[in-house]
């Protein structure tokens, strides 16, 4: 997979083939753009590092900032006034912009520094990232779990230099700057410095050095020089008292000559970063070459644990690209926390759980289960320092909880640890944690009036009951499996058994009809609300445009009243967002796998393509990749429940190792899948040679590995509609945990 990775596929507007069939029907309000940048990534790591043009919202690109509609344009061309430090991945609105300690190269005086120039060339894989500046300037990057290497390659010239500005932040656009609080940075010897930004309550250590010698190494503040001077403190910083400063190295350049930076990061002190920078880029000078192979050896293991057959490249792309997006984020940095003194798991970058929680997690999981449980305990212990189990967070003071977006988020994904009994996690810790978070903010609410609004919250913490109840049922407490298994059913208040949608209320984006098909922990019941299965597919239908006309989507800065209109719609968003990214398979609980693999078929083959514009929406930190993945695999995680959902593949042959198991997916009948092409649809379906009636899998035999074999045809079947998925009103008590003994 690593060779077909393309890091640019997201970081410009969507250019798509027009849609059609259902595809041509579904109406997208969010940015038409996926937001990625194609920067050196690890997977996982703290550390990313990218060509920097202020452009909204990871820095990297043209555009400006945007909410709906197609992205206005910032720069009319790719530029760079440097290469920054930390950024988000195919996020919005977040208002956590990052891009810190801006590097530049530079032919020109320090006048000039934030000036941009033209990136005229541009590389990018997995772990790496170049680009060839108009000044002449090559710049190549690379980087570790903590750390980051630069590689540049000077023309000849008399007074070359490379400037890092320790003060900048954010990005160039209204309002998106960081300010930095507090800082100190100074020598420590020829080339070799240090210090530390206060930014947004976090406080970032670095150690960096230059292999240059013989060039000059000055601090500088407001664009002046300080010859001699050897630190810089600042205990106090206003954003009408920022003035920028930083540190350089200068010096004369031959043709083609090298220039190497080396930065180890810490957000606990100098002291760890170059403890940082020294284990994972060695003690001396010229480690860039080390560094990439060591970065891309770690990216080889990861992207080969999903290989597919397929004859088209540009899928291969595609696949290739949504499983690299689904591995960046979020970050994990142990022995990190800058918030609480004491050593473990600390972890940021959920950006956030509303948009990663159904698909991206559960990818996470089964391919590295041991960097999942690591999550979890970060997760946990957020938790007990700061009271609540984050919706989002990141490398900022105080859990950036994004309330608003939803409720007891976390709770699915441990309820899936929990359910597969991984080892690592203290479940009584992670109990006493899930049930007290319950009763916080929409919480409170729901245990006084039983409903709270905006009323997919209800959902949300109805369906946190039943994920702690999973947890209470492993520990053994039946007596609070019960109690909790009765709040669970809280669900269907949200509902109007007079149209079987949600009751009317506000919304965080979409609307009652995006939140109203949800996999609930009882969609039997769900299902009776609406009238029976009939009725709720004739529900589907409409939401999902059977029958309707083709759409417009919203253009540059729409008007309120387009995008009115558009709302009232009540359609299926298409994968351009998250809320109704698991509705498709809302037609499998009334017996009708035929009409998920239409819809799944159109979004898979239409929704996402190669090339810059090759995404439909914001890629939010891996959200929609991750969709693709499974979607495209035949499976779809069912996110607290311990359970997949089986459809037709979109390859002939497919293979994941699965926490370790392989687990290979292989067809018969299968047709290459083409965009707007007819539909695949399951036959029969074989689990290690024995028949499977039933639509889908648990947890537990996903992650035991062995060989699915799926039959497919042109037409639907039988299988999948009388075995339903399982619907479940309380959790089922399993055999508590058994804790070992100790001496």
């Amino acid at each position: 997979m690593f060779e077909h990775v393309d890091p640019f596929i997201g970081t410009d507007a969507t250019d798509l083939p027009a849609p059609t069939g259902l595809a041509a029907t579904w109406w997208w309000p969010k940015p038409q753009v996926g937001n990625t940048h194609p920067g050196a990534t690890y997977p996982f790591g703290m550390v990313s590092a990218c060509a920097y043009s202020g452009a909204y919202p990871t820095g990297y690109g043209r555009y400006d900032l945007s909410t709906e509609g197609v992205p206005p344009v910032l720069h009319d061309r790719l530029v760079a006034s440097g290469f920054t430090h930390f950024q988000q991945s195919g996020t919005g609105a977040i208002r956590k912009y990052y891009n810190y300690l801006r590097v530049t190269p530079m032919l020109r005086p320090l006048d000039d520094l934030g000036r941009t120039w033209e990136i005229v060339d541009e590389q990018a894989e997995p772990g790496y990232y170049a680009a060839t500046l108009a000044s002449g300037v090559r710049a190549e990057i690379t980087v570790g779990p903590k750390s980051a290497v630069h590689r540049y390659t000077f023309p000849a010239h008399h007074d070359a230099r490379v400037v890092i500005d320790f003060s900048l932040g954010g990005l160039d656009i209204p309002f998106g700057r960081t300010v930095p609080l507090r800082a100190h940075l100074g020598a420590v010897g020829p080339g070799s410095a240090e210090g530390e930004v206060v930014v947004e309550g976090a406080p970032l250590a670095v150690h960096v050095e230059c292999d240059a010698p013989g060039w000059r190494q000055m601090l500088w503040y407001d664009r002046r020089l300080m010859p001699g001077g050897t630190r810089l403190d600042f205990d106090r910083i206003r954003p009408t008292t920022l003035r920028p400063f930083g540190l350089m190295w200068a010096g004369p350049t031959h043709a083609g000559q090298v220039v190497e930076l080396r930065f180890g990061f810490s957000l606990r002190g100098v002291e760890q970063a170059r403890g940082s920078l020294e284990r994972e880029c060695g003690p001396g000078p010229s480690s860039f070459d080390a560094r990439r192979a060591a970065t891309r050896d770690v990216w080889r293991e990861h992207l080969g644990k999903v290989a597919v057959d397929t004859p088209s490249s540009d899928r291969e792309t595609v696949m290739a690209t949504a499983l690299y997006h689904s591995l960046i984020k979020p970050c994990l940095a142990p022995d990190e926390s800058p918030f609480w003194p004491t050593p473990g798991p600390f972890a940021f970058d959920l950006s956030t759980m509303w948009d990663i929680y159904r698909t991206h997690l559960p990818l996470m999981t089964a391919l590295v289960p041991d960097r999942a449980v690591e999550l979890a305990n970060a997760l946990l212990q957020i938790a007990e320092e700061e009271g609540n189990l984050p919706i989002g967070y990141r490398m900022a003071r105080g859990a950036d909880r994004f309330s608003r977006q939803g409720s007891a988020l976390a709770h699915t994904f441990l309820a899936d640890l929990c359910a597969l009994e991984l080892p690592g996690v203290d479940w009584d810790w992670a109990l006493v944690h899930m049930h007290d978070d319950l009763r916080r903010t929409y919480g409170e609410e729901y245990l006084i009036t039983g409903i709270t609004h905006p009323v997919s919250h209800t959902l949300d913490i109805a369906f946190g009951y039943w994920c702690t109840a999973v947890v209470a049922a492993r520990v053994g407490d039946r007596m609070l499996v019960d109690q909790l298994g009765a709040l669970a059913g809280g669900w269907s208040r949200a509902f109007d058994p007079t149209d079987g949608l949600l009751v009317d209320s506000t919304w965080y984006e979409g609307g009652k009809w995006n939140y109203s098909f949800r996999l609930l922990h009882d969609m039997a019941s769900r299902i009776a609300l609406a009238g029976g299965d009939d009725a709720f597919v004739a529900m589907l239908d409409r939401f999902f445009g059977v029958g309707a006309d083709p759409v417009k989507q919203p253009g540059l800065a729409p008007g309120a009243d387009e995008m009115a209109a558009g709302y009232a719609l009540h359609r299926f968003e298409g994968l351009n967002n998250e809320p109704d990214m698991e509705a498709p398979w809302s037609y499998m609980y009334a017996g009708r796998p035929d009409r998920t693999a239409q819809v799944v078929h159109d979004v898979v083959q239409q929704q996402f393509g190669t090339g810059r514009g090759g995404l439909p929406g914001n890629d939010d930190s891996g959200g929609l990749s991750s969709w693709y993945v499974w979607a495209s695999l035949g499976l779809f995680p069912v996110a607290g429940q311990n359970l997949f959902l089986l459809n037709a593949p979109a390859w002939r042959e497919a293979r994941l190792d699965v926490a370790g198991a392989p687990l290979s997916i292989e067809t018969t009948g299968f047709v290459e899948p083409e965009p707007g092409g007819p539909v695949q649809h399951v036959q029969s379906v074989h689990l290690d040679g024995e028949p499977l009636d039933r639509p889908y899998l648990t947890g537990t035999e996903l992650h035991r590995g062995g060989r699915l074999l799926i039959g497919l045809g042109p037409e639907p079947s039988g299988w999948g509609t009388r075995h339903r998925p399982p619907s479940a009103p309380r959790p089922p008590v399993g055999v508590p945990f058994t804790r070992p003994t100790t001496p």
